[in-house]
């Protein structure tokens, strides 16, 4: 193990001391972080060509002021600090501390992660890679996970899709950019978001020199009235289920939707980011397969199994396909494709539809407890988008402080979204966002509990 020191006899002071100067400069520099592991007393006596005494009692006086941890038959280690004149020591942020109930929304269950399924799909993908796909190869992605993809997503959503036009991205924000400056490219200049929707999607359109521009939603979904009168060149949605107010995009509302597409010449992005779960209704099929030429499916493996992939997906209109082409190849040539052919595998195998299952049942018993717990504890809420996706909608009475409950919450120790993190503008019912997918039914309980208590004392 390579470790930067350098010591002479020549220089002032002996050589441990020198040893000791080093280590902890370099920690309070930050340059040797907490946990890292560092050479043992024999190799870092041979690495610089001192006696083995030299490195021990070096490494003694540092393990007695609390910078290495020592422990028999381990690796020494940088110990957790705090440490004298480190930076940042001092303190930690209130938003630093630990996370009793985590009610943020839109997080899957990491935990429920496939590890063996994937571990057999990954390691039969490095066993069986060409030498072709080692290479850069198609920026869109490999064919055999386009080709997958295109015949999961008719199965499950109704999205028509051949290969050519599919491309895989690093998630659902990067293929966002990637229409974006696509748009930029051939002239749009607007660009419309769902009221309320995450902020982060409106910035990468402004990145791309797109002006974004707010449309309301109400109870049956995007105000497609309100978009034909904003002018706008192509819209972002989620209308299987509208993130975060959980409604779903009515009928008559995406007729309304797919004929303004079609005279303005505009385009539509699906965001179909968590669909597969479902409880209570039928299945809503993807906004795509009823119009290929005006609408961009996009999908994304990071609430079906783990953000930590980077897998994503987009079926493009054939208008598209040549700029995001041309789009992607610049970004990053491609995304990686080793992971694309396990996931191609994953899906050839069963393995997520298998996944998808087992994460129903238990996504819906929690679904169940978090509802219950509600009316139990706090039975003057109103609970909404109940019938799919990882999160609820609790509103509140008119009277209710959101962001006193949010900081009041944080003091406790209990993670949360505000319906103000998400609307545009102000004078919205207030409503607390609660993602009931990270904890058991147990801690579900216990968290609304504790939450019910906070909003009462505000």
């Amino acid at each position: 193990m390579d470790f930067l020191l350098t010591v002479s006899r020549e220089r002032p002071g002996t050589l441990s001391a020198q040893i000791q100067s080093q280590v902890r400069q370099a920690v309070r520099d930050g340059s040797l972080r907490a946990g890292t592991p560092v050479p043992s007393t024999r190799e870092l006596a041979a690495q610089l060509g001192v006696s083995r005494k030299v490195a021990v009692d070096a490494y003694a006086q540092l393990a007695a002021e609390g910078f290495l941890a020592l422990r028999q038959g381990a690796m020494p280690r940088i110990a957790a600090g705090p440490f004298p004149g480190a930076a940042g020591a001092v303190s930690r942020p209130a938003d630093g501390r630990p996370v009793r109930y985590d009610f943020r929304p839109a997080r899957p269950d990491v935990s429920s992660f496939p590890r063996a399924a994937w571990a057999r799909c990954l390691r039969d993908a490095v066993t069986e890679i060409s030498v072709a796909d080692l290479g850069y190869g198609d920026p869109f992605g490999t064919d055999a996970l386009r080709n997958g993809l295109a015949g999961h997503l008719g199965r499950v959503r109704g999205v028509v899709a051949e290969r050519e036009r599919i491309v895989v991205t690093n998630g659902y924000l990067q293929g966002l950019g990637l229409i974006c400056r696509a748009l930029a490219g051939r002239g749009a200049r607007r660009i419309a978001f769902e009221d309320p929707s995450s902020g982060e999607e409106a910035r990468i359109a402004s990145g791309a020199g797109l002006e974004a521009v707010a449309v309301p939603v109400d109870g049956l979904g995007l105000r497609v009235d309100v978009l034909a009168a904003r002018q706008v060149d192509a819209v972002v949605l989620t209308p299987a289920h509208q993130h975060p107010t959980g409604v779903v995009l009515a009928p008559e509302r995406r007729t309304a939707l797919i004929t303004w597409l079609r005279t303005r010449g505009a385009i539509a992005v699906e965001d179909d980011y968590d669909a597969e779960f479902r409880y209570d209704r039928p299945a809503v099929g993807a906004l795509q397969g009823l119009d290929q030429d005006h609408v961009v499916y996009a999908g994304t493996v990071s609430k079906v199994l783990a953000p930590a992939l980077r897998l994503g997906w987009m079926v493009l209109p054939s208008a598209l396909v040549d700029a995001v082409r041309t789009e992607k190849l610049l970004l990053d040539q491609g995304t990686a494709r080793i992971e694309q052919l396990a996931f191609a595998h994953f899906l050839q195998r069963g393995d997520l539809d298998r996944h998808l299952r087992r994460m129903r049942l238990r996504y819906r018993r929690r679904r169940d407890t978090i509802i219950a717990a509600l009316a139990s504890s706090l039975p003057e809420a109103t609970v909404r988008g109940i019938a799919a996706g990882l999160h609820v909608t609790v509103e509140l009475p008119g009277t209710a402080d959101e962001a006193a409950i949010a900081a009041a919450a944080r003091e406790r120790g209990i993670s949360l979204a505000t319906m103000a993190d998400y609307w545009s503008e102000g004078g919205r019912p207030p409503a607390l966002i609660l993602g009931y997918s990270q904890m058991t039914e147990d801690r579900l309980w216990s968290g609304v509990r504790e939450l019910a208590a906070v909003v009462r004392s505000r």
